[in-house]
């Protein structure tokens, strides 16, 4: 079996495999929100003396949850990221049916460029006019420069998660979100955002395969 057949096959197993990632990324998400609430009384009856208010009390177990699992994702994404080679941030597969997909850096920079988007939207703030098309900045070119605006957009989604609870600025909806309405919420947003990762995050790993590179998480 050559090459670009593997690859096909991958990518068949992978749209299943991201199904199901997704699906147990909100799992967790619920979990580990769930587990916490617990404390939640105890919060209260100490905000009496420190002024905090109904909701930013019940925000705290999703604002830590939604952090533990972005700490996670950042560090899984950044390190494979770097993992790539230089050299080789502008390899995409040309063997078979791969016509026009982005190679490593330019899927990097969408990723990027998805989060500072959808951040923005739960700032209710505009998005960055350099994040294009989900594309990310023309000028942003070489390794150290797509890595420095991957830190930068997982900062923007630290500062969207401290922001759930805060009443003063209304959360914007995002030309690039399937939430409409009343869906539209901060905490959505952030996990639209990790579940937008995982789903390139198995297409980076096989890039990464394809060129005789380990991905960290599989290292012992």
């Amino acid at each position: 079996m050559d090459r670009a057949t593997k690859f096909q096959n991958f990518c068949r197993r992978g749209k299943g495999l991201m199904r199901k990632m997704k699906w147990t990324l909100m799992l967790v998400l619920w979990l580990s929100s769930g587990n916490i609430l617990a404390q939640v009384g105890q919060q209260r009856a100490d905000a009496k003396d420190t002024g905090s208010s109904d909701a930013q009390l019940d925000a705290q177990p999703e604002k830590r949850g939604l952090q533990v699992l972005l700490k996670l994702t950042e560090r899984v994404l950044v390190s494979t990221a770097d993992a790539m080679p230089a050299d080789k941030y502008g390899f995409a597969p040309t063997d078979g049916e791969f016509r026009g997909v982005r190679t490593f850096g330019q899927m990097v920079k969408h990723l990027s460029a998805t989060n500072y988007i959808l951040a923005a939207a739960a700032l209710g703030e505009e998005p960055p006019a350099d994040a294009g098309d989900e594309l990310g900045p023309e000028a942003v070119r070489t390794k150290v420069e797509i890595l420095n605006y991957l830190n930068g957009s997982f900062g923007q989604l630290h500062k969207a998660i401290e922001a759930i609870g805060d009443k003063s600025v209304p959360v914007k909806s995002s030309p690039i979100s399937p939430l409409k309405g009343a869906e539209v919420t901060r905490l959505a947003l952030v996990v639209e955002s990790l579940a937008h990762v995982f789903d390139h995050y198995g297409q980076m790993v096989e890039y990464l395969r394809m060129n005789g590179v380990v991905p960290p998480a599989s290292r012992p």
